[in-house]
């Protein structure tokens, strides 16, 4: 468990350190890739009881993933022109540009508020992780197309 989530943070570090978003769609496709393996990838496990509570790597994965979702930029990562091509992006999200960004910004606030519960039991990650996992499946149900 430590070995995996050593290498999401040290992964999310290295994404981090990429200067602005040169391709829109191929950066927040990235970033949102990021996202998903910090947060289903490492705490994910755990939550299922497939992985034990360690509340330091937990805590560290938390951190990774918070540091990976406040590179979310809207604006910059979802400019107009950018809902064509090779993307799952709604047209919703241009459309409902300031619901998006709602979305995105409830995020950030909950995976911060996840980081400062300090999770220390498997009990107290459950009720963060529901918070923030229910926060992706949203908006994902709202701005995203599905695949296939």
């Amino acid at each position: 468990m430590k070995i995996q989530i050593t290498s999401l943070v040290l992964a999310a570090a290295v994404f981090g350190s990429a200067p602005a978003w040169a391709d829109p769609i191929a950066d927040r496709i990235a970033l949102m890739k990021e996202n998903g393996k910090i947060a289903f990838g490492g705490l994910g496990p755990v939550v299922k009881g497939e992985v034990p509570f360690d509340a330091a790597a937990v805590n560290a994965t938390l951190a990774a993933l918070n540091d990976s979702v406040m590179k979310l930029d809207v604006p910059a990562m979802f400019p107009a022109g950018s809902d064509t091509g090779e993307t799952t992006a709604s047209p919703k999200i241009w459309e409902d540009l300031a619901g998006f960004t709602a979305a995105a910004d409830k995020l950030k606030a909950d995976v911060a508020a996840a980081v400062a519960a300090n999770p220390q039991d498997l009990d107290a990650l459950k009720v963060q992780f529901g918070v923030i996992s229910k926060n992706c499946g949203s908006c994902h149900e709202t701005y995203r197309i599905k695949k296939g």
